[in-house]
């Protein structure tokens, strides 16, 4: 079986910075010890995969270690590979049929996509003793937002200086972020580090801004942010929040393509 592979910088229009995703599109569902045995081979943070139906795309997503319930950058980048490539109008929005979170769309804006998401809802929250021990006493606020913890640190430049250990993330997700500088055309920054999924740092994530842009809105009292994802690749995001919806914009660009030559059993 040969699959079509694609791997596109998401949330930038430079190559080589971004975060990085694999596309992969089949004509037929693929078994899930093949779609894993593919992202372990892609070593990304992210692998997407399509397959043709009727009203759209069936679309999972693979980390290299195991199958997650939501993923913006390589949403992102799977509607770039479709529009790029001639698969699809670019005229038409694109629906993405998912089971863990349900249709996804995609829309062109000029030179933008967007993505429309679900919003994630928060609470506040004691840290775990390992997270307290991570941070002491240098954040501000905690909440817990659908799989993830978010902490507040004290301004921009705590988020890009942060030093994570990894044995102390090994069983958490943790987001960190911080307002932007008065300076900074940036509303809010942030880092996402998920460790138990196999990816210490994931460079840009629309997932965690879909968990952000609530927690932001009630912080700053507005609903439409610019936003920075503080990692060494960096990204710039724009978010909206729309009640129990967000959109999220980016541009995307393609680096390799290819083909996959699999013997599924």
């Amino acid at each position: 079986m040969n699959i079509r592979f694609f791997q596109v910088d998401a949330f930038t229009n430079k190559p080589f910075s971004g975060n990085p995703a694999g596309v992969c599109l089949s004509e037929a569902p693929l078994a899930d010890e093949t779609m894993l045995a593919v992202a372990a081979e892609n070593n990304l943070s992210e692998t997407a995969f399509l397959v043709k139906q009727a009203d759209g795309y069936s679309l999972r997503w693979f980390t290299p270690r195991v199958e997650i319930a939501l993923c913006g950058h390589a949403t992102l980048a799977s509607a770039h590979v479709l529009w790029s490539n001639g698969l699809e109008p670019r005229d038409t929005p694109l629906r993405f049929h998912t089971v863990r979170s349900g249709l996804l769309t995609a829309t062109a804006r000029e030179e933008l996509i967007e993505l429309d998401f679900p919003a994630r809802t928060y609470e506040p929250v004691v840290l775990p003793t390992a997270l307290r021990q991570l941070f002491q006493d240098n954040y501000s606020n905690t909440v817990y937002s659908h799989d993830r913890y978010i902490v507040e640190l004290p301004s921009a430049g705590a988020v890009a200086a942060f030093e994570p250990d990894f044995q102390l993330l090994a069983s958490y997700p943790v987001v960190i972020t911080a307002p932007g500088d008065s300076d900074s055309p940036y509303d809010f920054v942030s880092r996402y580090f998920a460790a138990p999924l196999g990816v210490n740092e994931d460079p840009v994530t629309g997932s965690a801004h879909c968990c952000l842009a609530p927690y932001w809105a009630d912080k700053l009292g507005k609903t439409s942010f610019s936003a920075y994802q503080a990692s060494a690749r960096g990204g710039e995001l724009k978010v909206e929040l729309h009640g129990e919806r967000v959109l999220l914009r980016g541009e995307a660009v393609t680096v390799i393509s290819g083909t996959f030559h699999v013997n599924q059993q």
